[in-house]
């Protein structure tokens, strides 16, 4: 089975009131680790390559390694642009073969985000492709992205419609409380995704898949492993997965899953590494480091996202 877009899946997932896991790939363990959870289960992925990814890794090498996923597993696999900034490197990642792209101009005006957007979507349509866009902007950071708190903002449903008719975007990433990377809510708060916004969004835009970023939910198990093996990493809290299950189950038909992968291979590598001081092979400290990534995106798949069984 070849690569193949997000479209179909999104049909079904938001038919089915579930969600597909895009899960974000930067070297061989993490590919393994996420694609045999979902051959495990049968569940549909999404792979999603970032900027700061495709040039750590080396952009042919991610993409023999995603080919290689599709053919050991046979599984659905859309390989994804995570937060692409230009168009530029939108159109070279069309050109190397990837089936998704997003255009992330939300830090722009209204209107010149409507331009770039309307800009990739042509080049992207063009070439079978489909395009995330984002309106809206959420805080945190991970790789290229860097938002501060006082700058991020709620997506405006009133503008959807006009956004989404202008671009001929496919999917829409919206903000409605998920921020970027791990540490973003002190302890004692709880987090409350804004489904009010997100159910005007669908009104507005019915059948309309939706996108969550910054929705990783901070294990907290992994991180007191990372402090015990010397870490000093602060406790905090993600989003709560039940509400995660329950924007799964309306409009959210994609969730972006980073942080919790990072947390659960450095846990893993820091545990054997205190325990084995004198191992000097990396096979023996990535095998429990993809082991651990298995587990966490299996539970993904079936607690938060509701996609196992649905390749």
């Amino acid at each position: 089975m070849p690569l193949v877009t997000t479209k179909e899946m999104f049909e079904k997932a938001y038919n089915g009131g579930y969600a597909i896991g895009a899960f974000n790939v930067n070297n061989m363990e993490i590919i393994q680790g996420i694609t045999e959870a979902g051959k495990d289960l049968n569940a549909p992925l999404i792979l999603q390559v970032s900027k700061g990814a495709r040039a750590y890794a080396n952009r042919t090498y991610l993409m023999k390694l995603v080919e290689a996923a599709v053919i050991e597993t046979g599984l659905p696999i859309a390989l994804h642009l995570d937060h692409g900034d230009s168009f530029e490197l939108c159109k070279s990642c069309i050109d190397d073969g990837f089936t998704s792209v997003m255009i992330d101009a939300s830090s722009k005006s209204f209107e010149d985000n409507i331009a770039l957007t309307k800009q990739v979507v042509e080049y992207a349509h063009d070439h079978g492709v489909v395009v995330e866009a984002e309106l809206g902007t959420l805080a945190g950071i991970e790789d290229e992205v860097n938002v501060s708190a006082e700058d991020s903002s709620y997506t405006r449903p009133e503008d959807v419609e006009e956004f989404v008719t202008r671009t001929g975007c496919d999917s829409l990433a919206i903000a409605i409380g998920t921020s970027h990377g791990a540490y973003k809510f002190k302890p004692g708060t709880k987090p409350q995704l804004r489904f009010d916004i997100l159910e005007e969004v669908s009104r507005r835009l019915p059948g309309f898949p939706i996108v969550l970023h910054g929705s990783s939910s901070v294990p907290q198990d992994l991180v007191a492993i990372i402090n015990q093996y010397g870490g000093n990493m602060p406790d905090a809290i993600g989003i709560p997965e039940e509400q995660l299950r329950e924007a799964a189950r309306l409009a959210v038909c994609k969730i972006n899953i980073d942080s919790d992968l990072r947390l659960a291979m450095t846990a893993m590598i820091r545990q054997y590494m205190a325990e084995h001081p004198a191992d000097f092979d990396p096979r023996q400290y990535l095998k429990p480091a993809r082991e651990a990534i298995k587990q966490l995106v299996m539970h993904k798949i079936v607690d938060v996202l509701g996609c196992d069984g649905k390749a």
